[in-house]
């Protein structure tokens, strides 16, 4: 075969299919010399090699008559050897294309694919190799199903289905069993308004992890940005486009996990796959030595100042709209995305494209906001049309029903849309994202029952994983036989669920959270692809389960809870928009909030009801019940909705210890006094 001038059609990147053959462009700023190598039908033996053109601007390019779908291929690229200078070029390197929709294989860590040149042999077999596909016609342009304010459902593809008894085997681990009629009927008895499905892009294990026998489950170390895991996706782009569908048609929307921050092929060690072998000195950041920046503790950081690799990140996010109909994205260590020479900006280029985009601009865009760069903690200070992840929220609520003094105001700020953080610069609205639990760190059920990490599994001698988990384990330190402990974990599992679904704005919860997962106390279990991670389906606590439900029927029907305004105390129709009291049902006073041993208050809130009746949301962190009272109007009565115990009264409690309970008014039929 030889290359022909390029084809005016199909995309400027990648692999794109027409009648008469397949058109191949890469860039490379750097490179003398790229290939294109096609591969026979079971992507192991090199068919041909063909050198691409050099056209404007680091554009490599050509078409080749006599393809078409389904090709196997990957592109080689020659120039300098020179790691110190960020030249890392080798024809002895095959490199998937970073367009690649498709790869015929999952990526396997293999030392030899860090090698000199010279030093070892052709990585081609090795190495995915990407597929040319004819991309299908974009999803017919849908206004996201996620509304801010509702709930995000946190959740990786793989440990969630692979024990489910209801799904099939066969489809067990992969984003088809998320259609199953089980799975959605538990995601909506949840009132889950989208789902945020860690990455599900095709990644590679971190080179310590093979010899440990330990493999990747997060799949956080991505090599290409667009190309889905076969592992889990094995229908392809067809099976996520169809799972967002499915999902759609159930009323919930799909939000993807995204790794834009670095790649898998790690520090100098690192193995050569892709973006290194075209122009490293590009992609990633570099320091004016040469090494590279580590922005991300895993080797590398990518350059987001660069033209090129924007295009490929707005390409991506654009792909995964188009052709898969998602709602949004989260983006990982998301402060790397506004990252120039002088630190984090929240208008840099790149942040501002994807608010100003036609595609993008009414998705969903959730930032992680924080990086282990210089400046790299930027909560709060994202564009406005990013929510944030708030460990601040997930701290502050951890420490309360931990029972760590002077907390009670910090909580309240929390549970009002913490309005401390996102009120900057006259924000009105919050943009918050609630979590007490996620993927990274303790499970809500491991938080209550474990004072320290046990990250034994993980072979790093418990050496990784946050040290500070605000965990607190009832009296002994993981299991216990002693009912009596049991019983405590129970409830505090309950008041942290209460606390988090009683929150203003959107709050997430992580699959298995609901119904007690525990991962025995490990903090980092990325590395657990198994039972330990693996949600447990047949054992799950379904009486905390329906708990969760009740919480999440309870959080639906009130409409104050979904709004991000922030909260002021003035009245609305004769009416606060949040009253702060006391167990007595009084204000609470300066001498009560700086208090620093009160742990109790009662939030009530306006818009509790569609009737318009409040909301009460009466906190007791005391280890003892104690009387709540709350103020009565004329034409409403309160009902209580989750544990008290009725006074003599309409509006007196009593509430357990370490308890939320919650109460709503209710049109009374009459003026009191009658």
């Amino acid at each position: 075969m030889t290359s022909q001038p390029a084809a005016a059609t199909g995309r400027r990147f990648g692999a794109s299919v027409s009648e008469g053959g397949v058109r191949f462009g890469v860039w490379s700023g750097s490179a003398s010399r790229t290939w294109v190598s096609i591969f026979d039908a079971k992507g192991s033996r090199e068919a041909d090699r063909v050198e691409l053109s050099r056209g404007d601007g680091g554009v490599f390019s050509g078409f080749i008559s006599g393809l078409g779908e389904g090709t196997r291929y990957g592109f080689r690229a020659d120039g300098d050897y020179a790691p110190e200078r960020g030249l890392w070029f080798d024809p002895d390197k095959l490199l998937v294309d970073p367009y690649a929709i498709e790869i015929d294989r999952p990526f396997s860590y293999d030392s030899r694919l860090s090698g000199r040149p010279g030093e070892g042999s052709d990585t081609a077999p090795l190495v995915p190799k990407a597929i040319a596909i004819a991309l299908p016609e974009p999803v017919s342009h849908q206004t996201p199903l996620f509304q801010t304010g509702r709930l995000v459902y946190e959740l990786n593809v793989r440990a969630f289905t692979m024990l489910h008894p209801a799904v099939p085997k066969r489809k067990r681990g992969t984003l088809a069993a998320l259609r199953h009629p089980a799975v959605i009927e538990h995601l909506q008895k949840l009132g889950v308004s989208a789902v945020e499905l860690m990455p599900v892009t095709a990644w590679i294990d971190e080179r310590h992890l093979p010899p440990l026998g330990l493999t990747n489950a997060w799949g956080y170390n991505p090599v290409t940005f667009m190309a889905l895991d076969p592992r889990l996706a094995p229908g392809g782009l067809a099976e996520l486009r169809e799972t967002v569908a499915a999902l759609r048609d159930a009323g919930i929307g799909t939000i993807l996990d995204l790794v834009f921050n670095h790649t898998g092929e790690s520090d100098v060690f690192g193995p050569t796959l892709s973006l290194r072998g075209l122009d490293a000195r590009t992609y990633y950041r570099h320091r004016e030595d040469g090494s590279l920046v580590n922005d991300t503790g895993t080797g590398n950081t990518i350059d987001c100042t660069q033209p090129v690799v924007q295009a490929l990140i707005l390409d991506t996010l654009r792909h995964f709209v188009l052709h898969a109909g998602v709602d949004g994205f989260r983006f990982d260590l998301a402060t790397v995305l506004g990252r120039t020479a002088d630190g984090f900006v929240p208008d840099a280029r790149l942040l501002t494209a994807i608010g100003s985009d036609p595609v993008l601009a009414d998705r969903i865009m959730i930032a992680e906001p924080w990086d282990i760069g210089p400046g790299g903690y930027q909560l709060g200070n994202f564009p406005k049309n990013f929510l944030e992840w708030n460990d601040r929220y997930r701290d502050d609520a951890r420490r309360f029903w931990r029972g760590d003094t002077d907390t009670i105001g910090t909580l309240a700020t929390r549970l009002a849309g913490s309005s401390d953080i996102f009120q900057r610069s006259g924000a009105t609205q919050t943009r918050t994202v609630n979590f007490v639990a996620a993927h990274d760190g303790m499970t809500l059920a491991d938080v209550t029952a474990y004072g320290r990490k046990h990250n034994e599994a993980n072979g790093e001698d418990n050496r990784d994983g946050h040290g500070e988990n605000f965990s607190w384990n009832n009296g002994a330190e993981g299991e216990a036989a002693n009912k009596k402990v049991r019983v405590q974990r129970a409830g505090d599992i309950r008041a942290l669920l209460t606390t988090l679904f009683m929150s203003r704005g959107t709050i997430m919860l992580t699959a298995g959270d609901e119904f007690g997962r525990t991962q025995k106390g490990n903090n980092n279990a990325y590395a657990q692809d198994n039972e330990l991670t693996w949600l447990d389906w047949v054992g799950r606590d379904q009486a905390l389960e329906g708990y969760a439900f009740a919480l999440a029927a309870i959080r639906k029907a009130a409409p104050t809870l979904a709004e991000t305004a922030f909260l002021t105390g003035n009245a609305v129709d004769g009416i606060p928009d949040v009253a702060w009291l006391d167990e007595t049902g009084q204000p609470l006073g300066t001498q009560q909030w700086t208090d620093p041993r009160r742990r109790r208050l009662s939030m009530v809130l306006a818009g509790g009801t569609a009737g318009g009746g409040r909301l009460a949301v009466m906190v007791n962190g005391d280890r003892r019940g104690l009387s709540f009272s709350l103020p009565l109007r004329d034409e409403f009565r309160w009902k209580l909705l989750l544990p008290g115990e009725q006074k003599p009264g309409e509006s007196h409690w009593i509430v357990a210890g370490r308890t939320v309970a919650l109460a709503i008014e209710e049109v009374s039929g009459g003026t009191r006094g009658e």
